[in-house]
Formats: structure tokens, C-alpha cells, sequence
């Protein structure tokens, strides 16, 4: 099933191109990494795509619906979005964030049952956070802020997942943990910016690079991850060094 599609996107910021004519189809059980330089605009596609901001052109498709066209409660369902950063504009416990996830799928005047909080102490479980419930969400750190960002979303219980840098600030058992949850068996499809090759080679099944002026490609880890497109992508030289590990690849 593809969940999420976009068909002739192009995508501008500030005078400079993204990407030109970008089709993608995120399909059930896919996992991909959206590789680019800085200040290449993976936050400004993939709020494009979350539909948060109108493409230049194109169109984009949420489960084969142009999803300028939904009302943004029904999008919230089926598609969750975890910004680059987050903000604490008010008091509140990591239980009542977490809870945040389940806003989507009550009515306006709605409150919380047992239900809902029984799915947000499984996420906060699955990310570490469980003990931590009661606790005033500015007390956090920078990784479990991130790590409860990324509980709510599980929260939010949505098939398509949209990540921007979702391993920032974390450390590389946290890095491991979460990236296994993201990437692993799942009927929706995830699409997540990341900095580091090596995480992208080992956890997604699909890439999508920006290249400058507004090229992409995209295809299958084992089609992109090369030596010479990796150094066309960052513009600076790149080795390859194979192990019985798999292959990892590093500034030269």
C-alpha cells in the first residue's frame, strides 16, 4: 500500500530549489532516509510533505488523497510529524505530553479515558521514559526531551511517520534503540532526515538524497550508498571501509 506520495514536487525556500519534479511513493513495511548537506531543505520537505507549507508545484497524497484537502485532525491521524526541535511553551508533566499523541483521534470536548493513557505508558516504556511519568517536562534533558517527542508520536499511533533528525542528542545506545524501533516491522512507512551515513546504511531500506540545485535521488540503500554519489551529495571525499559488520563510510 503506498501511504504517502508526491508526484512532480517542486519544493522552494527563500529563492533556493529543494528538489524539481521529486515522485515518491512511501509504501507499507518501507523505511527511508532522507540524506542532504546542511541547508539543503530536508526540514522544508518534509514539512511539505506533513503538508504544513504549499509546494511550488505538484501535488502530494495522503492514502490517494491530495492532502491540501483534509481537514488537519483527519491528516493528524494517519500522519505524525517530529519536529527538528522542541519547545516547552507550558508546565506540564511527561505524562500530559506524551498524552498530547491522542488529541487527534477524541472529539472536541473529549477528555482522556484509560485506554488512551495505557497506549502513552507503553510508548513511554518503549523509549525509557516510564519512571519518569510525573515528572515537569523542563526538568528533562536534552535526550529525553527527545526520546519523549518521539514517545508521543508513538502515541499518536499514525502509519506514516515523518522524523527530522530524530537521533539528536541522543547517545549511541539511545541512537540504537529507537532507530531499531523506528526502522523495524511496521504496516505504515517512515521517512527520517538523518546526518550520519552510517546510521541511514544500516537502518533504512530506501533513500532519498537532495543533491545541489534542486536534484534527487532516490532508490534502495544498496543502489545510493556509493562512494561517488556520497561525495557528489557532501561535496567532500568519501571512503568506503568494508567489515564483516557491512560497510561504513567515512570523511577521507
Amino acid at each position: 500500500m503506498i501511504w504517502l506520495e508526491s508526484t512532480g514536487l517542486d519544493v522552494v525556500i527563500a529563492g533556493q530549489t529543494v528538489c524539481q519534479g521529486l515522485d515518491l511513493q512511501l509504501e507499507s513495511g518501507q523505511c527511508w532516509g532522507l540524506l542532504g548537506g546542511n541547508g539543503s531543505g530536508k526540514t522544508t520537505l518534509l514539512h511539505t510533505l506533513a503538508g504544513l507549507r504549499p509546494p511550488a508545484a505538484g501535488q502530494v497524497y495522503l492514502q490517494g488523497v491530495e492532502i491540501s484537502a483534509l481537514p488537519r485532525q483527519q491528516v493528524a491521524r494517519s500522519l505524525g510529524l517530529l519536529l527538528q526541535d522542541s519547545s516547552d511553551p507550558f508546565p506540564a508533566t511527561v505524562m500530559e505530553t506524551a498524552l498530547l499523541g491522542r488529541h487527534p483521534h477524541m472529539s472536541r470536548w473529549q477528555w482522556e479515558d484509560e485506554q488512551d493513557y495505557q497506549i502513552a505508558r507503553k510508548a513511554l516504556a518503549s523509549v525509557g521514559l516510564a519512571e519518569l511519568s510525573g515528572r515537569l517536562v523542563n526538568t528533562l534533558s536534552g535526550g529525553e526531551r527527545r526520546r519523549l517527542a518521539i514517545a508521543t508520536l508513538f502515541t499518536q499511533q499514525t502509519p506514516v511517520l515523518l522524523l527530522d533528525e530524530p537521533s539528536n542528542h541522543l547517545d549511541p545506545y539511545q541512537q540504537m534503540v529507537l532507530l531499531e524501533q523506528l526502522a523495524g516491522p511496521r504496516q505504515g512507512a517512515v521517512l527520517m532526515s538523518l546526518h550520519d551515513i552510517n546510521l541511514a546504511a544500516r537502518f533504512c531500506s530506501h533513500l532519498l538524497l537532495l543533491l545541489p540545485g534542486g536534484k534527487t535521488l532516490s532508490g534502495t540503500g544498496a543502489e545510493l550508498l556509493d562512494t561517488d554519489v556520497l561525495e557528489q551529495l557532501y561535496g567532500y571525499p568519501i571512503v568506503c571501509i568494508e567489515s564483516d559488520k557491512g560497510r561504513a563510510f567515512v570523511p577521507r
